[in-house]
């Protein structure tokens, strides 16, 4: 054994090659195009340390930054039939469904079945419920797993006296499941009118994009409506707008600061802010003669 070729030689090569840099170590603002260290754009909430674009967040990614020391507990979606149509175009189907569940966030845990994530927990020490939609999930479509988990999150807002909380993200309903994606639209309609007769909160936030028939039924129905900015909120997109009426459409068209300019949001809030904002709300609508004393307390 020559002990200069197979051990000092490799130990040499080692010391002085260089190592490749990991492949998520940076990546590209969409908007800005600068270069982002990784770890500082997740630090920041995934939003651009340079122009401030707030980038697409997932779920469980986006919860500990709301609930009370970062700490909430995930509710498993209610178990449906994963292929109601034996639906099929280049892939069947239920694969579609594996593969997206393969690569969730949550796959193992709750929250990972589907595009929807429910948690409960304290959200300025009162207890409020989370629905939040998953654009990495199928873009967020809304099938019969969504209506389901929507019906759910409202029922157990109802029965812990407790807002409902939902964040959108969707390319709208799940053509796959065809007419059963949209029975959705009505199921999730009564899901809200039933948070609503109970006399609790529904606040919604809107963020990039929230679209379809997502936007045709829950995402417009709530009490407050909040959007992160700079978020595409609309039924169809722009480009499909602008090739039906073949004119050209108003510069920020669906945008969230277009949407506010006309009436059809309450606020856009950075995304650092929401969960501040959020407590504000709950705070107002839930105890709405304490908030306000408190508020003349203040200002006086």
């Amino acid at each position: 054994m020559n002990w200069l070729t197979n051990f000092v030689r490799p130990k040499l090569h080692a010391l002085v090659s260089r190592k490749q840099a990991p492949d998520n170590l940076w990546l590209k603002c969409p908007k800005c195009e600068q270069m982002l260290f990784t770890r500082d754009w997740e630090a920041n909430q995934e939003v651009c340390t340079n122009c401030g674009h707030h980038m697409r967040q997932r779920p469980l990614k986006r919860l500990p930054h709301l609930f009370d020391d970062g700490h909430y507990e995930l509710h498993p979606l209610p178990r449906v039939t994963a292929d109601p149509l034996k639906f099929r175009d280049t892939k069947r189907y239920d694969l579609r469904l594996k593969e997206a569940q393969a690569k969730s966030e949550g796959a193992k845990g709750p929250g990972g079945n589907d595009a929807l994530v429910v948690a409960s927990g304290l959200m300025g020490s009162r207890t409020v419920v989370v629905a939040a939609l998953d654009f990495g999930f199928m873009g967020g479509s809304m099938g019969t797993a969504v209506g389901e988990g929507l019906v759910m999150a409202g029922e157990l807002a109802v029965a812990r006296r407790a807002p409902l909380i939902v964040f959108s993200a969707s390319g709208g309903a799940r053509m796959q499941e065809g007419i059963l994606s949209l029975m959705q639209l009505t199921r999730t309609t009564i899901a809200v009118r039933r948070v609503k007769e109970a006399g609790l909160p529904y606040i919604v936030v809107l963020t990039d994009p929230t679209t379809g028939g997502v936007s045709a039924s829950f995402a417009m129905l709530g009490d407050v409506h909040i959007a992160e900015p700079d978020a595409i909120i609309g039924f169809a997109g722009p480009r499909v707008i602008q090739d039906t009426i073949r004119q050209e459409l108003p510069a920020g068209f669906q945008r969230s600061e277009y949407l506010l300019e006309h009436g059809m949001v309450d606020a856009v809030v950075h995304r650092h802010k929401l969960r501040e904002t959020l407590i504000r709300l709950v705070s107002l609508l839930m105890d709405p003669l304490v908030a306000e004393s408190r508020d003349l307390a203040v200002a006086g």
